[in-house]
């Protein structure tokens, strides 16, 4: 059994997190060039998948079928169907709606795992942690203007997408403690690949070939495809195994900090008062939550 690292995980979380609030403005470079949300998608995690298999086992199926259905899973509530769900919501409702419902996410995963894992109870610290966190947010998110424009459509997917990534975490805590998290995550590429193919028969391949040879395009596709699929999803997945899903999940409610500063650097959206006190209490909430007990 491989042995357990608690900081180590922790940091862990915390940089893969960090790298992922900035993949929302490669993603939004690539809209502008063109790409359709699943075409983003598809590319990204096939070059995760191939990159995968030159640092991956030779190893091909799970010890039983049952721990392959839970690999399947892991796929669309980790790959295709969080994804498709987050996209599609951007282009239905407004982009801050989805942002923070998105970052509920650690709220549904401890809601969930409190209902079905026995060993996790609703601590004070676990509760108003994650309560601080979420207001921080929403106040980074919204940036002062505390206004909801709601779009029923476009709220449900973005709270699909939450909860996918909610049964994702769970699942995952589950899978690590069976198997390593390189085989995890290649499984994860695979299955999220397999079950995003039904899209395109609805929305067949549009991009042009001759697009790729952009390098707004291809630059931004290879961060997306090899540092925040491949590197970040392997580290997420060990670093749930070193911590657990609880904690691990909390550590999303980050990704809006980095989102506001890379913003700033490459959109020239500056960082305000309100940013700042916002990203304040979302450290001061992790911070609280993760020292829960039995979590």
């Amino acid at each position: 059994m491989e042995s357990k690292s608690p900081r180590l995980g922790h940091l862990i979380a915390i940089t893969t997190v960090l790298c992922w609030g900035g993949t929302f403005i490669n993603t939004k470079f690539l809209l502008l060039g063109g790409l359709q949300p699943q075409e983003i998608f598809v590319i990204r995690f096939l070059l995760a998948y191939i990159s995968i298999w030159f640092i991956s086992p030779h190893r091909l199926m799970c010890d039983n079928w049952k721990d392959e259905a839970l690999m399947l899973l892991l796929g669309i509530s980790g790959g295709s169907m969080y994804f498709l769900s987050e996209n599609m919501a951007v282009g239905i409702t407004y982009v801050n709606n989805v942002a923070f419902i998105v970052c509920t996410a650690p709220l549904l995963t401890t809601c969930i795992a409190i209902a079905m894992v026995k060993s996790v109870k609703a601590s004070p610290k676990l509760i108003i942690g994650s309560l601080i966190a979420l207001m921080g947010v929403g106040v980074v998110i919204f940036n002062g203007h505390f206004v909801l424009h709601l779009n029923p459509l476009g709220d449900i997917l973005a709270l699909t997408a939450a909860f996918c990534w909610a049964i994702y975490s769970i699942l995952m805590k589950r899978a690590s403690s069976r198997y390593g998290s390189i085989f995890i995550t290649r499984k994860v590429f695979f299955y999220g690949l397999l079950t995003i193919m039904p899209v395109f028969i609805f929305k067949p391949w549009q991009f042009p070939l001759s697009g790729f040879a952009r390098p707004e395009i291809w630059i931004n596709l290879l961060f997306l495809g090899f540092i925040a699929s491949f590197v970040c999803f392997m580290l997420w997945s060990w670093a749930i195994g070193q911590i657990g899903a609880m904690k691990t999940s909390n550590y999303v409610y980050l990704n809006p900090i980095t989102t506001v500063v890379v913003s700033a650097l490459f959109l020239n959206e500056p960082m305000t008062t309100i940013a700042y006190l916002g990203s304040a209490l979302i450290l001061t909430g992790v911070y609280i939550a993760n020292k829960a007990k039995g979590i």
